[in-house]
Order: C-alpha cells, then structure tokens, then sequence
C-alpha cells in the first residue's frame, strides 16, 4: 500500500505541471477567444523566450545544490556590451554577438571559480555578483541607455524565420541542446550525482568542483543569450535591465519541478514552468487584470510549488 502510495505521488510530482498547464490553457479559451489566436500564441512564445533561457541555465544550477541570483544583472552587463559593439558601420553583427557571449562565460566561469574554490554558499556568491554585474553595465553605459544599434543586430530578437519569430526558434534549439547535455552526456549524469549526494559523488571519483564550473559557465553562457536577445527587442542596452529576471527563472525551474535541494529535475518541466508562467501573466492581461495582482498569483504558485516539492521528499 505504502509503495502504491510512493508510486502516484512521485508520477503526480511528475506530470501535474503538464495537467495544471493544459487545464490552465483550456480554461483561458473558455474565457477569453483571443488566447488561442496565432498572433498571441506567438506574443507568448517570444514573451517567454529569455525567461526560459535563463530558466535552463539555472536548472543546472539547482540540480547541483546550488542557486544562482546574478542571471538579471548578466543580462543587463552582458546586453549593454553587445549594444556597445552594434552600432551601424562599426562592425558586423557577429562581433556585438560574440564579444556578448564571451563576456557571459567569463561572468559565469567567476560564479563557478569563486564558489568552488572559497567554499562560500553560492547564495552569498551571486547576491555579490549580482551587485558586481549591476554595477558594470552601469560603468560600461555611464548610466544611459546604448541605442543606435544596427538594424541587422536588431533582427535577432525583433525579426522572424517563416513566420516565427527569431527569439522562439532559439529558445527551441536551446531547449534541444539543453536536454542532451542533461540526458545523454556524462556531464548532465554527473549533475545529478552531485545535487543528490555531494559526498558521494566524490567518493565516487567525480570532480565536483569541475562540474560546478560548468553548470555555471553554462549558466553564464544562457543568460548572455537572453541579455542579447532582449537588448535586440528593445533595440537599446539597458543597464537597468534584467532586474528581477533572476527570480522568474527559479520560479520556472521549480514549478518545472526542479528540486530546491538539488539532484532533481528536468529541462521539459522547466520548460513548461516558463510557459505556464507565461501564459498566466498573458491571459490575466487579457483579462485586464493589474500588474499587482499577478505578482500575488505568481507568488503563490511558486510557494504551491515548493510545498508539493518538500511534500514529496517526506513521502
């Protein structure tokens, strides 16, 4: 009976988001006719594009044990230094998108280099880096915005493929990478030999140190993508972008299901996380309903969320 029991609440675990996500979606076409229209569709894939690649990035991350509050601050850094190098008759659009991505490794090696070798919580780490990272798009800005940018530039986060946007088709293909590092690498099995049990995935020979470093750079790599992705939409670099960006992407992981205390998780789930985050803050402006209540909406499914999480674990 007991073993029964384990057995629908660990498939529940699993697959309720998917269930809450389609039951949600078909509920919004009840109520509101413009939800299932391709234009919004669409609006809602793009919306939830940069969400979902910092979700990734930092699921990694939470399947180690570890967290990651700097992804905000990578996205405005590392979108005000490709805006730097996008200006018209400057350059061609590979340097802005090159120099970005470097810059967002190098930002995610340092959260990974500092973590493993100080031995600091990576909590305390990225709240640092989070300021350190605010503060240099900042400097790298002198406190404005960087616009005047190329118009070939700008296609990569406002331009589209066949009718699809750019921003989808790159969320797809990183999806897909994403998976296969986590599923069928050695690396992505390590993860989740380090998140479950740290001691003994050393005892084991697994360099956990150098695991971490990954997960972070990764991580790192993500978010740059994500700060040039919305630096195109926007069509300037901003330095005050990205705040708060940190706190929806673990809130995707963790309604994706990604465990709090690590060696959980899985790239659909997150994935669904993003678009369930989406789609509700979609459909209740639709609805028409204030910005201030969407924060409450989301605040309780992340807490519904951690609840069903910690319900699992003591089951």
């Amino acid at each position: 009976m007991v073993s029964n029991t384990q057995t629908k609440f660990k498939n529940f675990g699993q697959y309720g988001i998917f269930l809450a996500f389609v039951i949600i979606c078909l509920v919004l076409a009840l109520s509101t006719p413009r939800f299932f229209t391709i234009p919004n569709l669409l609006n809602i894939g793009t919306q939830v594009s940069i969400n979902a690649l910092l979700a990734f990035g930092v699921t990694f991350v939470i399947i180690t044990g570890g967290i990651d509050l700097s992804l905000g601050s990578m996205v405005a850094v590392t979108g005000v230094i490709a805006a730097t190098f996008a200006h018209p008759d400057t350059y061609p659009v590979i340097v802005p998108v090159f120099v970005a991505l470097i810059a967002g490794l190098a930002f995610g090696a340092f959260n990974g280099l500092v973590i493993t070798k100080s031995k600091v919580p990576p909590f305390i780490v990225t709240l640092g880096t989070m300021t350190i990272g605010r503060g240099l798009a900042l400097i790298l800005s002198k406190g404005r915005p960087v616009s005047n940018l190329s118009d070939s530039f700008n296609f990569i986060g406002g331009g589209n493929l066949f009718g699809i946007p750019f921003p989808i088709i790159i969320l797809i293909l990183a999806f897909i990478i994403c998976s296969v590092i986590l599923n069928k690498t050695i690396l992505g099995r390590y993860m989740y030999a380090v998140g479950g049990n740290e001691p003994a995935a050393r005892a084991s020979g697994i360099r956990v140190n150098n695991v971490k470093m990954w997960v972070y750079t990764i991580c790192g790599l993500l978010s740059a993508i994500g700060g040039i992705l919305l630096t195109s939409r926007i069509t300037t670099g901003q330095p005050n972008a990205g705040a708060g960006f940190e706190l929806d992407a673990i809130a995707a992981a963790i309604i994706g299901g990604t465990s709090t205390s690590g060696g959980t998780g899985t790239m659909t789930g997150t994935l669904v996380g993003a678009l369930l985050i989406g789609v509700i803050s979609n459909s209740l402006d639709l609805l028409n309903v204030t910005s201030y209540y969407q924060q409450v909406v989301m605040g309780a499914i992340i807490i519904g969320a951690v609840v069903l999480d910690s319900m699992g674990k003591e089951r």
